[in-house]
């Protein structure tokens, strides 16, 4: 075994020159001559947040006619995703036009932002994020940002017998500079600066204030004495950890919590060395707002605080200011970020005397998603082949979501629509009758979506419990997965009824039911795998439509005639999926609407964009091919060698273009076979 060198280790990975860069020191000036070079390290807490969001960029994309910004900053590039939010996006927009006010002054930085959603909604990882990004930007040149420390070669009395004091709420240094003189130097300074204007807003902590004024006393006044012999400033970086610039409040025992922890308290063996308890310097300002002073606190079901303790955020948001005790008020600057459940946010809407708090909260609501395509990134990120030791078979992850979106998803209110129907839709598919905005529509209509149904918390429990118990099989299924999930219903905490439970059973059984089809149409295209016969199937079929249709001809490419549209063709596709003689005209006439639609906006029509005729045209494909192969003979002790070449090869498609392994290929032939030993269509 070679032996490791740690010295050498550590002097080739650390890097001695950040850490001097992140540990910067100098003089006022100093600070003054960087803030000319750069005046955004004065921010405010609004606008640093802001600009570090939008430091990662951003992308554009359009749902239902809606422009819609994607910040890929909640793709947490930070730890390879492992917080990233999916499919929230139009509400992480409105998240992100609360900070572009707040930075801007148009008055939302007055206010507390209060998450709003069911559990396991994502409200935690949004905060997690802000705080891990404030962190991380305020170490990179862009999100620089500065504070003071007092000194003296001596230990001063005024220091409280120190040599240096460090401001205890790491204040921006420009609020040394007195407030009369304040608005004519902040005008001199963005005199000689384009863009960022700079504002000096606030006073100085209690304990600083003393100190300032002690010795201003000593220098008769003389203001740059006390600067140039006794302000050192020094670079800061935000550290949840060592609590600057990030603090964390969460509710506990209502006897051992009071609002001291908020804001502060007195340090009591300090007072018989300053000789009052009113002396600032006998006070710790180690309350969660005093350290998240330049940055943020987030408050953690906090509407489940004791009402003491939200008076204190009134102040907090609208003055800007806090009350430790016995001191005057004391200015803030963090950005006060809340996360509340519904039932705690309705006691807040039905209580007559928290309509201050009311006021001064801004409610961005964190629903679970509803598209389906979204969800499955949520369990793909902790279920995969990097990481796990099991196979998980195709299917697996998409209809555990399903299920999931499923009972988050209002009953339709139109009678021709189910349930699973309106999933499809939302994800991007296409069902007569509806475009974007029949979508768009449904969406309006359906005020209480994402509020309510399954956490994805239960449904990653559930995963779970399927890989632990299921791991010497070698692959996991959806039916071990459909197994857990409704043995767990019967002690899921959050349903509250019988009824409710049963209507959870349903989607349950709904979705066993799609992945019946789903498998079967896996096993289908398996056995008449062919992308480009059914391109070709697909352009026969258009072309006979459009003749149709428009009562032209048609050109037999075999003998150059024109001929008439082939009915018995366009037939044998729209019987496969059960299109009545009497609706095929308009079958037909919405199929070319579509594709005039497309035109217009510069897309090129793909059969894939239309379920019902990509399900008709591999239907159609498979009919051709499905006996060369007869899959009732599977389950069937007697195989005869040519046929069990068949299933071989039908299994290595499944297993080279479906991502199926062995284990669960094996599976979902037998599965598929027993459905057709039962007289079952492959139609569905």
């Amino acid at each position: 075994m070679s032996k490791l060198n740690i010295s050498k280790f550590v002097s080739e990975n650390f890097n001695a020159e950040d850490f001097s860069h992140l540990h910067w020191e100098g003089s006022f000036q100093s600070y003054v001559d960087l803030v000319l070079k750069d005046p955004r390290i004065t921010r405010n807490a609004f606008q640093r947040v802001h600009d570090m969001v939008i430091s990662y960029g951003t992308s554009n994309y359009t749902e239902y006619k809606k422009e819609i910004t994607r910040y890929h900053f909640f793709d947490d590039p930070l730890e390879n995703g492992k917080d990233a939010i999916f499919g929230i996006d139009v509400h992480l927009m409105k998240f992100v036009n609360f900070f572009k006010s707040a930075a801007a002054g148009y008055g939302t930085e007055k206010r507390v932002l209060l998450l709003h959603g069911p559990v396991g909604s994502a409200k935690s990882s949004i905060s997690r994020l802000l705080k891990k990004g404030l962190e991380h930007y305020s170490k990179t040149d862009e999100g620089a940002l500065y504070t003071y420390e007092w000194y003296d070669v001596e230990e001063t009395p005024i220091l409280g017998g120190q040599k240096v004091f460090p401001c205890p709420m790491h204040e921006e240094p420009l609020k040394l500079i007195p407030e009369e003189v304040r608005a004519q130097f902040a005008e001199e300074l963005n005199k000689n600066i384009d863009g960022f204007r700079i504002k000096i807003k606030g006073t100085i902590n209690p304990a600083c204030r003393y100190i300032y004024e002690q010795y201003m006393k000593k220098y008769n006044g003389n203001w740059n004495k006390v600067i140039d012999n006794h302000i050192r400033i020094k670079r800061l970086v935000l550290s949840e950890k060592d609590r600057v610039g990030i603090g964390t409040f969460q509710p506990k025992d209502e006897k051992n919590q009071d609002s001291t922890e908020l804001t502060g308290d007195i340090n009591y063996r300090k007072i018989a060395q300053y000789g009052s308890d009113s002396d600032p310097r006998a006070f710790n300002f180690d309350g969660e707002f005093n350290i998240a002073n330049r940055g943020i606190v987030e408050f953690i079901e906090m509407l489940k605080l004791d009402v003491a303790f939200l008076y204190d955020l009134l102040g907090a948001s609208q003055e800007q200011s806090i009350k430790p005790k016995k001191f005057a008020q004391t200015s803030i600057d963090e950005v006060i970020l809340g996360h509340t459940n519904e039932p705690e946010f309705r006691k807040l809407q039905n209580n007559e005397f928290m309509e201050a708090l009311r006021d001064r909260t801004v409610k961005i609501d964190v629903p679970y998603i509803t598209r389906l395509d979204q969800e499955v990134k949520i369990y793909q990120k902790d279920f995969n082949s990097k990481t796990l030791d099991i196979h998980i078979a195709p299917h697996t992850i998409d209809m555990a979501s399903t299920w999931a979106v499923l009972t988050r998803l209002e009953e339709p209110k139109k009678a021709d629509l189910t349930r699973m129907q309106k999933l499809k839709l939302y994800n991007g598919k296409t069902l007569p009758g509806y475009n974007e905005d029949n979508v768009k529509e449904l969406r309006k209509e359906a005020v209480r979506e994402g509020l309510e149904g399954i956490s994805p918390r239960y449904i990653q429990d559930k995963i779970s419990n399927a890989i632990v118990k299921n791991a010497h099989h070698g692959c996991l299924n959806p039916f071990m997965v459909f197994n857990e999930l409704e043995s767990g219903l019967k002690h899921h905490a959050l349903i509250n009824s019988p009824d409710q439970l049963e209507v959870y059973k349903e989607m349950l059984a709904t979705t066993r039911q799609e992945y019946e089809d789903t498998v079967k149409n896996d096993v289908m295209k398996a056995i008449s795998v062919d992308e480009t016969a059914i391109n070709t199937l697909c352009a026969n079929y258009i072309d006979n439509v459009k003749a149709y249709t428009q009562k032209e001809k048609i050109r037999n490419k075999y003998s150059n005639k024109l001929e008439e549209a082939d009915e018995r063709f366009m037939r044998s596709i729209e019987e496969k999926i059960d299109i009545p003689e009497s609706r095929k005209d308009d079958f037909r006439r919405e199929i070319m609407n579509y594709i005039g639609a497309l035109a217009i906006e510069g897309k090129q029509f793909d059969y894939k964009m239309n379920e019902r005729l990509h399900r008709a045209l591999e239907l159609k494909l498979f009919e051709d091919q499905k006996d060369t192969i007869k899959l009732t003979t599977i389950i069937s002790n007697v195989v005869d060698k040519a046929t069990q070449e068949k299933i071989e090869v039908v299994k290595s498609r499944l297993i080279k273009n479906f991502n199926y392994c062995e284990i669960c290929a094996t599976d979902a032939l037998n599965f598929v076979a027993s459905i057709f030993a039962k007289g079952d269509s492959i139609k569905s």
